[in-house]
């Protein structure tokens, strides 16, 4: 007899298909920061020009929070696989076509369609993992997913940097990547067999207060976290950095949240999930703490090392929790809540935190953000704690 272990296991080209998707989610928005400062003179005679070149960035993650609750409304009652498959083409299709955008309204509206696309993706993906593991080898593999998202941060930031040096609009290629990942994901993966919803399931499925934490918690994370990519660089422009040194300091918070991703199997197979949210909410708080009370640049590095730890392990452990505490065919919609979380938490940073930048300063903002997450994760260390498994 099969059992449900050997008949959902993917195939190796299954899985490397699910990373190489993960891989261009959280680049998506980013991809075109280096291209603004060209866009805002091309499209300089459009009226309010210079807001609408930002909001070229950022309504791209503005979708993404507002779309995901529909794909997984989708990833659960059509499936994740044509919802993956669907994304990707999106993603391709929206992506390309700011290359051949004349209008700048006309490419807040492709933007708008990536967003869509990355929230069917990001949704897709993470149900399809929690649908293929369980145990060790799930929080394995949420590591993996988690890695390779921030990975292609590594990989397709900076490429996008030297394209933008050619010609502005030529970074839009790069999101063609997606159909190369379409025709894989065609040839490699299978729809999971799961049992539909019943009705009476439908009309129960109540997120839990513990679920609705969970995205709280995402969206904050992120939210702080955030502040590297918008703050970091008028801090840095401070202490005589340029562009160069700019780029290179950010990109390791990025590169340490992938080792904080790769180490947070075995991590959880030593302490409890909420355990490793009081670490991770530590090392930000210690890392923010390290960057607003800086005196040098090596000291907004060591920084930013510390806190991106803390990211590599707190989002794969949100995702565990979330798939712990999902029936099966409430998963789409549980995980599409913390997509939500994710990136409504990138769009909020910049808002939230400029009366803190207005009122204290760039390093006082960081500063009273770290002591803020550090006593956070203090009292959290200090409650009664409740039984939980591992």
């Amino acid at each position: 007899m099969t059992n449900r272990a050997d008949a959902l296991t993917p195939t190796r080209l299954a899985r490397g298909t699910v990373l190489a998707a993960a891989a261009l989610t959280i680049m998506a928005a980013a991809i075109i920061a280096p291209s603004l400062p060209a866009m805002r003179e091309v499209f300089a005679d459009t009226p309010g020009s210079g807001l609408l070149v930002r909001l070229a960035l950022t309504v791209t993650s503005l979708a993404i929070a507002i779309s995901a609750p529909l794909s997984g409304i989708v990833a659960d009652r059509v499936g994740r696989r044509p919802l993956l498959l669907a994304g990707l083409v999106l993603y391709a299709i929206t992506g390309t076509a700011g290359f051949l955008a004349d209008d700048l309204h006309l490419l807040l509206v492709t933007r708008a369609g990536l967003g869509l696309a990355v929230g069917g993706i990001m949704t897709a993906v993470s149900t399809l993992i929690t649908d293929w593991f369980e145990g060790p080898g799930r929080a394995s593999f949420l590591g993996l997913q988690q890695a390779f998202a921030s990975l292609g941060g590594v990989v397709f930031l900076p490429l996008a940097g030297l394209l933008a040096t050619v010609n502005w609009r030529a970074p839009f290629w790069l999101y063609s990547a997606s159909a190369i990942v379409a025709v894989f994901a065609i040839i490699s993966l299978r729809e999971p067999r799961r049992s539909a919803p019943t009705e009476s399931e439908d009309r129960r499925a109540r997120l839990p207060g513990r679920v609705l934490g969970v995205y709280v918690l995402a969206l904050v994370a992120t939210l702080v976290f955030y502040m590297a990519p918008t703050q970091l660089p008028f801090l840095l422009e401070g202490f005589g950095s340029g562009p160069a040194v700019i780029g290179a300091v950010v990109a390791g918070s990025t590169l340490t949240s992938v080792a904080g991703a790769l180490a947070f199997p075995r991590l959880r197979q030593r302490l409890s999930a909420t355990a490793i949210t009081t670490v991770s909410v530590a090392l930000m708080g210690a890392g923010w703490l390290l960057i607003g009370t800086a005196g040098t640049v090596v000291q907004v590095v060591a920084g930013l090392l510390v806190g991106g730890f803390g990211v590599g392990f707190v989002v794969p452990n949100l995702n565990l929790r979330l798939a712990e505490s999902a029936r099966p065919a409430q998963r789409g919609r549980v995980l599409s809540g913390l997509v939500t979380g994710i990136f409504l938490g990138q769009f909020l940073s910049p808002l939230v935190v400029q009366p803190l930048v207005q009122t204290l300063g760039i390093g006082g903002a960081f500063t009273w953000t770290g002591i803020a997450m550090a006593t956070g994760a203090a009292l959290a260390a200090l409650l009664p704690k409740r039984k939980e498994t591992r």
